[in-house]
């Protein structure tokens, strides 16, 4: 089984510069994107099921805003939109597909980057949401949680730790609350179960020359629980071509769909 994740900072500027040609190479089983920025209205038919995939979707109420997707190659079983969140499942953050004992999530938490009002609105998600991950641990089933979770999780996440620690993204608060999901909860952060080698990151601010000098953040995961993430082979984060400001995150499991 092979999942990707991608924030895709618009699907259709994604696809424009070449995101399903080179998706239908990759074979992959479930592709989950965020920050899809458009509405149902708005879907082509290559947008809903693009080659072997089958698309859903969780949108977002304003329009070029947030919102994820999942790509499905094999039906689920049943497909979850939103977590009990009022505030953020009206903003399109999390999209949940059962494929007999195991679920995969495609999650985006927001971004405080833009001011306080968004770090407040973030510190709410992650009030709402750690509660929903002990549910899930709870359950007995297996989870492959992927997406773009707006947090470096150690200095070896992010290129200039340093000067990024009272920075969105890298807040202790955030880190801690991270750590509590790894340490507490006992979720799985599966690529660095594979790689723990310095300098791998998935985003890259427009800034600068930090794409061209890997000065980037890895904010984008798949968080697992035990079993699945057991059964993980590899994990690559894909570069050379450049999608969105984020790059594909690969992981091959040893686990038949």
């Amino acid at each position: 089984m092979r999942i990707i994740t991608l924030n895709v900072n618009g699907i259709r500027s994604a696809v424009s510069k070449g995101f399903f040609t080179w998706l239908a190479r990759q074979r992959a089983d479930v592709v989950c994107v965020q920050e899809i920025k458009i509405q149902e209205d708005n879907l082509t038919e290559q947008l809903r099921a693009p080659g072997p995939f089958r698309g859903f979707f969780s949108f977002a109420r304003k329009k070029g805003y947030a919102g994820v997707g999942l790509y499905c190659r094999k039906a689920p079983d049943h497909v979850h939109y939103g977590f009990g969140s009022g505030e953020h499942d009206g903003e399109g953050r999390y999209l949940q597909a059962d494929f007999g004992p195991l679920s995969v999530v495609s999650l985006y938490l927001p971004s405080g980057s833009s001011g306080p009002h968004r770090q407040e609105s973030k510190f709410r998600f992650m009030d709402a949401f750690l509660p929903h991950l002990k549910k899930l641990r709870g359950d007995g089933r297996n989870y492959v949680l992927c997406g773009d979770w707006n947090i470096a999780h150690k200095e070896i996440d992010l290129k200039n730790w340093r000067s990024n620690r009272k920075n969105s993204g890298f807040l202790p608060e955030e880190r801690t609350w991270l750590s509590s999901v790894f340490d507490e909860l006992a979720w799985v952060d599966v690529f660095r179960q594979l790689n723990p080698d310095p300098d791998q990151y998935t985003w890259w601010s427009n800034r600068g020359q930090a794409w061209a000098k890997n000065v980037g953040w890895r904010i984008d995961y798949q968080i697992a629980t035990p079993g699945i993430s057991a059964k993980a082979t590899r994990a690559r984060i894909y570069k050379d071509i450049r999608f969105s400001d984020h790059a594909p995150l690969l992981i091959d499991y040893a686990y038949e769909l």
